[in-house]
């Protein structure tokens, strides 16, 4: 199981997961231009991680995360985070015109709750995922 994900991590990279890192790091770098955004720039540099190698991960609830994540991801919707859903759901649909790309595509729709909601959440190992995000 190791090895699919490695081989399919190394093909994100080269059909959709370096285009949405680097998304998110612009995202990133904007926010952490103020000092006030350095938050979100923090946020966007972690999910920037999770878009170059999402294979193997999986989003989870933090646990004790309440209003002031909820407020946070509210603001990085309206900042950042409907622009990156956008992105995400392009590149799934352009991912999904082939057999192959049909995982990635699925990848690209695994990361849009993270796009729309940062704050509350983490990224872990999928073995040692908690409680996973179902949609």
């Amino acid at each position: 199981m190791a090895l699919l994900r490695l081989i399919l991590n190394i093909i994100w990279i080269f059909v959709a997961g370096f285009w949405l890192a680097l998304g998110y790091l612009f995202a990133g770098v904007i926010c952490c231009v103020l000092i006030v955004t350095i938050p979100f720039g923090v946020a966007s540099f972690r999910m920037a991680k999770y878009a170059i190698w999402p294979f193997g991960r999986d989003l989870v609830r933090r646990q004790g995360s309440g209003g002031g994540a909820t407020f946070m991801n509210v603001i990085w919707l309206i900042v950042a985070g409907w622009w990156l859903t956008i992105g995400h759901i392009v590149t799934a649909a352009g991912l999904a015109v082939t057999i192959i790309g049909i995982p990635m595509a699925w990848a690209s729709i695994k990361m849009i709750p993270v796009a729309l909601a940062p704050f509350g959440n983490e990224i872990v190992d999928s073995g040692h995922a908690r409680e996973p995000w179902q949609f």
